[in-house]
């Protein structure tokens, strides 16, 4: 298995792919705590090829305090909703994106709930 992406050639890998005909099929954060390899945060991307109906699983370093990535909304569109999930519950800031914002908390949710280091039962449920 290969290591993951390296952030900085992220945006180049993801044209260099759409070119060969590659599909964004999903997004998503990782959060490796506690789980060892070189970063802490990930960015899993799932794509389909198509006219080969090949699926290909990636896995990009985000970095560890505070993780960012170049976003690839300019390539695949679809990436739009996707980085901002990642963005709201794992902190993974997408450099370049039209919107970043919360889509699934509130906007004066503090912390990110998908991290591993997030206080379970720190918010009382009402």
């Amino acid at each position: 298995m290969q290591g993951p992406i390296a952030a900085g050639d992220w945006r180049e890998r993801a044209r260099a792919l759409a070119g060969e005909g590659w599909h964004l099929v999903d997004l998503c954060g990782l959060d490796r705590l506690g789980l060892g390899g070189s970063t802490r945060f990930e960015v899993v991307v799932q794509l389909l090829h198509n006219e080969r109906k090949e699926l290909l699983q990636l896995h990009v370093a985000a970095g560890d305090d505070d993780p960012e990535l170049p976003s690839v909304t300019d390539v695949w569109p679809t990436a739009d909703w996707m980085e901002r999930e990642a963005f709201d519950m794992y902190g993974i800031r997408f450099d370049g994106h039209p919107n970043l914002v919360r889509i699934l908390m509130p906007e004066e949710w503090e912390g990110h709930p998908q991290r591993k280091d997030y206080g379970v039962g720190k918010v009382p449920v009402e």
